[in-house]
C-alpha cells in the first residue's frame, strides 16, 4: 500500500495487476487501483478535480485532468471516508502514477493534496535472483 497525508487528508492506494484483461503478447497491460481519501481534518472537504501523471517503462508521460472521480464529487465530513476503484493500460510491463486531487473546504478555499507515486509491476518486471 502507498500512502501520502496532506492537510490532514489521507490518501491510500493499492494497485493490482490484471491478468485476465492483458495481452502481454500484444503489449497491452492492465492495472486497477483503489484509492480511499479520509479526512482527518476538523472540517469538511470536497474533492472537485482529479490530476494524474501515468509514466510508462519506456518514461513516456501521459497527464490526465477532470473533476471528481469516477463521476463524483464526494464531499468528507471530518472522519469520512471515500473509496473507489479504477483502471489504466499501459503499452509496458511496468510504469508508475503519481498526481493530485484539487479539494475545498468548508470556507470555500482551494487546496490541493498529493495522491502518493505508486508503482505498476506486471509478472512480466519480477525479478529472481540467481
Amino acid at each position: 500500500m502507498y500512502r501520502a497525508i496532506t492537510a490532514a487528508i489521507e490518501v491510500t492506494v493499492e494497485p493490482r495487476f490484471l491478468a485476465e484483461r492483458s495481452s502481454p503478447e500484444l503489449g497491452h497491460f492492465f492495472w486497477a487501483y483503489t484509492i480511499t481519501i479520509a479526512n482527518h481534518g476538523d472540517g469538511a472537504v470536497q474533492l472537485v478535480t482529479r490530476h494524474w501523471v501515468i509514466t510508462d517503462g519506456t518514461g513516456r508521460v501521459e497527464e490526465v485532468r477532470g473533476d471528481g472521480v469516477v463521476g463524483e464529487q464526494p464531499v468528507l465530513e471530518p472522519g469520512e471516508s471515500f473509496e473507489y476503484t479504477s483502471g489504466v493500460p499501459l503499452n509496458t510491463p511496468s510504469g508508475f502514477m503519481t498526481g493530485s486531487y484539487g479539494m475545498i473546504d468548508d470556507d470555500g478555499e482551494p487546496f490541493n493534496i498529493a495522491i502518493p507515486t505508486f508503482s505498476l509491476d506486471s509478472p512480466a518486471t519480477r525479478r529472481t535472483l540467481n
